[in-house]
């Protein structure tokens, strides 16, 4: 709950470049007067989750110019990291594109993909994109300055949308799949997660992994064997709890959780 300093502007005061922040841009005459006095050749724009207005996106010759964490046009919105991962994808990426006045419908300008690994999360898999995107930016903007970069219209009909994340998101749906909720749990770190409810308090599942069982169990009801804690999932699918929370309790083990709560076969989950 402290307001801290980006690394951007932490990097900016450390080199002797100014920094201005205004708390608006749409109707900022005083920042529009400073940022034409600059005479921008482009303006990055990362991170912002607004609409850039008309002036500034025509402002200067090269454009504004953003790196989004997807391959646009794939994944459009504020959380395409996030979503990536929940659809269970195996592949994604970054993409720079210049700026319209629509939601990341801009040229893509150039775009480098990363495979998703089994076990990564939005908080795995944030950095290692950040990382190629930096690399993909720079090489973007000497492209625009060499005349090597043809600006290519996305495929509108192709696209998907990544949404901002709501608490609702992480909400456990047994008629999902083991596969389908395991990817969502991954996707949804650290924010929204995942929860459901046991005996009517918040269950939050913070480590869980698809299971093969021998028997059927109905969507949200457990099963308990020795220190193992499995729930019944969509399409007769199976998922093993390991790492769980109860609402106003620590994170504990599978095992602490059923000697702990008299969890016992047959009980639910969600209800």
């Amino acid at each position: 709950m402290t307001v801290t300093v980006s690394p951007v502007k932490e990097a900016a005061l450390r080199l002797g470049l100014p920094v201005s922040q205004p708390d608006k841009i749409k109707s900022n005459e005083g920042f529009r007067t400073q940022l034409a006095a600059i005479h921008p050749d482009a303006i990055i724009v990362v991170g912002y989750g607004r609409i850039v207005p008309q002036w500034m996106i025509d402002l200067p010759h090269l454009g504004n110019l953003n790196l989004h964490a997807s391959l646009l046009p794939k994944y459009r919105g504020a959380a395409p990291i996030q979503w990536a991962i929940a659809c269970g994808e195996s592949v994604t990426g970054v993409t720079t594109m210049r700026i319209d006045a629509g939601l990341d419908t801009g040229d893509i300008l150039r775009q480098r993909e990363l495979p998703i690994e089994p076990d990564d999360t939005a908080e795995t898999l944030g950095p290692k994109l950040a990382a190629i995107g930096a690399e993909l930016m720079a090489e973007t903007l000497r492209g625009l300055e060499n005349c090597q970069v043809r600006p290519v219209p996305q495929e509108h009909a192709k696209a998907t949308l990544a949404p901002i994340l709501k608490k609702e998101d992480g909400r456990i749906d047994f008629a999902r799949t083991a596969r389908q909720i395991f990817n969502r749990l991954r996707g949804f770190q650290p924010w929204p997660g995942a929860y459901t409810t046991f005996k009517s308090k918040t269950l939050q599942v913070h480590k869980a992994q698809p299971s093969e069982l021998s028997v059927r169990l109905d969507r949200g009801e457990i099963m308990v064997e020795g220190a193992r804690l499995v729930a019944g999932c969509g399409q007769g699918t199976a998922l093993e709890l390991a790492e769980i929370q109860m609402e106003g309790k620590r994170s504990m083990l599978a095992r602490e959780f059923i000697n702990g709560y008299h969890a016992k076969t047959g009980d639910h989950l969600g209800q």
